[in-house]
Order: C-alpha cells, then structure tokens, then sequence
C-alpha cells in the first residue's frame, strides 16, 4: 500500500476528536471523514479539519459509504463498541477500537472471530502501552516481584456508561498483564459506588503463577489526580510517572547504597504513537502491539474484577453493571511478555 491510508473517525467526542486530528497530521494517513450521532459536534470537528461528517441513524455506514475509508477509529460509548466494529469489519474495514473492546468476552470473541476469517486488522486502544516511560520500562523490567498501580483523581460525569473498571483500570490490567510473563492464580476485588450508580472506587489484588503480586487502585472521586506505577525487583525500584512519562529507578548497592537514576529516552504524544502504529499495522500486514486477544485478556480480568465488586459491595444491589456483565465468569488468561513494535 503506497498511498496515504484512508483513515475515518467515528465518534467525535472528548477523546474522538483527538484521533480526527491525529490522523489529519500523520503523513501515511489520510483523514477522509468523521461520523457522530450528534450533528452539530460531527459538523464542527469535521469543519475544523476540512472533512465531511455523516451523522444520521446509521452514522457508520454513510461514512463508509461515502467516503471508502481503508481504516477506522471507534471512538463511541462502551456499549455501542461491538455493533459499530461488526458493521466496519463485516464491510472489510480495518478496525481500531477504544478500550475496553466490548463490555462482554461473547462481543470480543466474535469480533476477533470476523477479524480473523477477513484477514483485518483489529486494535484496541489500551494508550498507555504507548506511552513513552511505559515502553522504556517495558524493555528494562526483569523479574518483577510486586507491582502497584495508582490511577485517581476527582469526578467528572464525561464517562457515564461504564464505572472505574472498565474506564480507568483496564488501563493498568493490560499493564500489569503485558509486564508479567505468566497466568493469574487469584484475584481478590472490592469497590462501591459514591457519586454514580456505577463503581467509583475500585481496588483489585492480582496473584500471578509465578508469584508475582499486583495491587490495583482506581477512583475517580479522589481529591487530586494521580497516575503512578510503582515495580518493586529484587534490589532494583522503578517508578513510571504516567502523566510526566518519567522513570526513576532506585537500586541498592552490595554495600547498601542506594543509586536513584533518571533514564533519558524520547517521548512523544502516545495517542500519536499508537494511532501511527495501527496505519503502519494496516500498510504492513502486521498484527498490532495490543491487538484484539490483548483487549480480550484485559476484559477477563476486569469482568472477573467486577463479578467480585457485585458480590462483595455494600451498595451491590445499587450498582449496575455493563449489561452482559453480572454473572460472566472469565477464565483467568495466560499471558506472554511482549515488545513494542514501531
């Protein structure tokens, strides 16, 4: 494929619009349409950019049909995800869905089954595996004996389908899973609700076979915003800033001194990295950093995490879960280290 990849975004909210505008400065692609059910937020991010919006009942399909992208962003609501990618992936479009891929592993599954009998490509947007410190960590990490996840910060009503699982610690699920190369024994979970009827706050402890520990907390009802990974090595600490994209690495000495570094590398705009990824993906033939099984073992672990906040929670019988949720048990996945792939 040596011309610009034709790229189209559906969805052009908070996080949609970014992608329209990436796309429109990325050299290999090609932003040749945007979709949003809302017309008025459709016309003035695609006015902006100088592409045509499709809105309408069926957004989806006048974009393809107007405009014969090669590729799309699914940048809509959690539980719109599974009927817009079926729609662009039965069409033979190449697919780049947010994260959480679906809100059910029967949704997940049946997509990477369309993808695969077409041969398409099928992205999930897990960002942080782009972002610049977690890709230098991520070919530094050794043998991690303890990991722990900081994701807070306070309430915000943009994100109203989904609780704190499925929207922020997905995030650190598909972390944790690409950093440690071995199955999951056990996972203890907990959370409530405090200012939506979906899970606010939510704490979840994963067990791996090979003994690694991992603790997960996420809120989005804290005072002040933080986004912190913490790896605890035999005689080594490292700690990833999410926000900064800065490392330190703390080692300990034979004589007990302790070496505080600041490794120096590039960083850059992850969303671009990652959407950069999917076009060369697409161009290339080649199967993404954090393709569809990725977003299906990272869904396993969070459904598995809500299960357990369903059960356990004080206010259970008021909270609500993603339809298709409550009472799907996930089998516990298998996991393989993996590098980034430019």
């Amino acid at each position: 494929m040596d011309s610009a990849l034709r790229v189209g975004v559906v969805g052009v909210g908070h996080l949609g619009k970014s992608h329209a505008r990436v796309y429109s400065e990325l050299l290999d692609a090609q932003l040749v349409g945007v979709a949003d059910a809302c017309e008025e937020r459709g016309h003035f991010v695609a006015e902006g950019l100088g592409v045509p919006c499709f809105s309408g009942p069926n957004p989806v399909e006048a974009l393809i049909d107007g405009v014969q992208p090669d590729a799309l962003s699914i940048v809509v609501p959690t539980s719109m995800h599974y009927g817009v990618a079926s729609v662009a992936l039965l069409r033979g479009v190449h697919v780049l869905v947010e994260k959480p891929v679906t809100t059910t592993l029967a949704e997940a599954k049946e997509l990477l089954r369309i993808a695969d009998a077409r041969g398409l490509v099928l992205q999930v947007g897990h960002v942080e595996r782009f972002n610049s410190a977690v890709r230098y960590v991520s070919g530094n990490v050794r043998d991690p004996i303890f990991l722990e996840s900081h994701r807070v910060g306070p309430f915000t009503p943009r994100v109203a389908d989904v609780g704190v699982v499925l929207d922020l610690m997905i995030h650190d699920i598909d972390i944790f899973l690409s950093l440690v190369p071995s199955p999951i024994s056990r996972i203890a979970a907990a959370g409530r609700c405090v200012l939506s009827e979906h899970e606010d706050v939510a704490c979840a402890q994963i067990t791996f076979e090979n003994g690694t520990m991992g603790q997960i907390l996420v809120s989005r009802v804290a005072e002040r915003k933080m986004r912190q990974l913490d790896i605890m090595e035999c005689g080594r600490h490292i700690t990833v800033n999410y926000e900064t994209q800065d490392v330190e690495i703390r080692c300990r000495r034979g004589d007990n001194r302790e070496i505080l570094e600041r490794p120096v590398f590039p960083k850059c705009e992850p969303l671009k990295l990652e959407l950069a990824h999917f076009v060369n993906c697409v161009r290339m033939g080649r199967q993404p950093l954090v393709g569809i099984r990725d977003g299906v073992r990272a869904l396993e672990v969070a459904i598995e995490v809500l299960r357990q906040i369903g059960e356990s929670s004080p206010r259970s019988e008021g909270s609500k879960l993603p339809e298709g949720i409550k009472g799907e048990q996930a089998p516990l996945p298998p996991n393989e280290n993996r590098g980034f792939t430019p």
